[in-house]
């Protein structure tokens, strides 16, 4: 197989460099200045678990566009690009592939697959679910958190799951991705949280306020996927309808209830705010914008993940937990 990464960030990367790692044929897509430090000092892929290895330069296909990295007939393409990249991406996709080339989303979000389908019709395009933070800084990247990736259950999956499995990737593919992906947005309900921190991510969870802001965001949004019928999968220790309760726990209970939750890497932070500091759009209309869409679809509000669309959407701020649930009123 020949795995094409298109978007190489923080997770094209660490995605990419296990399956390198592991022997896989592996083409990396993306800019100049994310290429680059591959390009000249290989590429260092670790995790908390302790797995640390450095791929060099010349096991890896570096690429500046699809075109360039030459889809074929055996190739599979990981699509890791951030939300708001998706119709640009979904036109080099359709532009480059053949039909049937299997493209499975690595994304937030959970219209993504339906916005390349629409611009490639041609294309198998497959939903996947990444539960783990993942940290760039050059050319090393490091898995932060724990997790399984899970993909949606398809014979082109079937067959790239064990591959995934034995390169280090452990992978489920779930009867209903589609409940996997709103379980997994609950999750990210907290990056704009902790992007707006200006804290690492295990910092803000031990900060009551801030858990206090992520559990309201979740519980509105509970509320609207109840409305719509729709049951998110749990893709934690804690359920989905329980997490909320666990998080407003003042902090002696919560870091005896929520160990799991705590297994983060000191530095690790969201992706949002990495965004925000590269002065980049970020994925807030993905995820709370997908849930006030959600909202207006059921002729409800969701006034909360609507609040946190402006917040993210203007210039850089930083607010402590307490500012935050004063801003939003919880």
């Amino acid at each position: 197989m020949h795995f094409i990464v298109l978007g190489a960030g923080a997770i094209g990367c660490y995605v990419g460099g296990r399956l390198a790692a592991h022997g896989q044929a592996v083409t990396l897509v993306g800019r100049a200045h994310a290429l680059q430090p591959i390009a000249a000092q290989g590429l260092r892929v670790s995790d908390l678990d302790g797995f640390d290895r450095t791929v060099p330069a010349t096991a890896l296909r570096l690429a500046a566009t699809l075109a360039e990295a030459a889809p074929g007939a055996d190739s599979i393409v990981l699509l890791c690009v951030k939300s708001g990249a998706t119709e640009s991406a979904a036109r080099e996709l359709a532009a480059a592939c053949a039909p049937g080339t299997p493209v499975v989303s690595l994304q937030n979000g959970v219209d993504n697959v339906a916005r390349v389908q629409a611009l490639a019709p041609g294309l198998q395009v497959l939903a996947g679910m990444v539960p783990y933070n993942v940290v760039l800084r050059g050319a090393h990247v490091h898995r932060a958190t724990a997790g399984h990736l899970q993909l949606q259950r398809d014979a082109a999956t079937e067959r790239i799951a064990p591959v995934l499995a034995a390169a280090g990737l452990a992978t489920v593919l779930p009867p209903d991705i589609r409940a996997v992906q709103w379980g997994k947005l609950l999750l990210n309900l907290n990056n704009p949280v902790n992007a707006l921190s200006d804290l690492p991510l295990r910092q803000e969870l031990l900060d009551l306020d801030c858990r206090r802001v992520f559990a309201a965001l979740q519980t509105e949004a509970l509320g609207v996927m109840a409305r719509a019928g729709i049951q998110p999968a749990q893709v934690t220790a804690v359920s989905p309808t329980l997490l909320p309760h666990v998080l407003r726990l003042p902090n002696w209970l919560f870091t005896r209830l929520a160990k799991r939750m705590l297994q983060i890497d000191a530095t690790a932070r969201s992706s949002m705010w990495d965004d925000l500091e590269a002065g980049r759009v970020t994925e807030i209309d993905a995820l709370c914008g997908a849930v006030v869409r959600l909202a207006a679809q059921q002729g409800m509000a969701a006034p909360l993940s609507a609040r946190m669309c402006e917040l993210l959407g203007g210039p850089r701020q930083r607010l402590t937990g307490a500012e935050m649930r004063q801003v939003l009123g919880v």
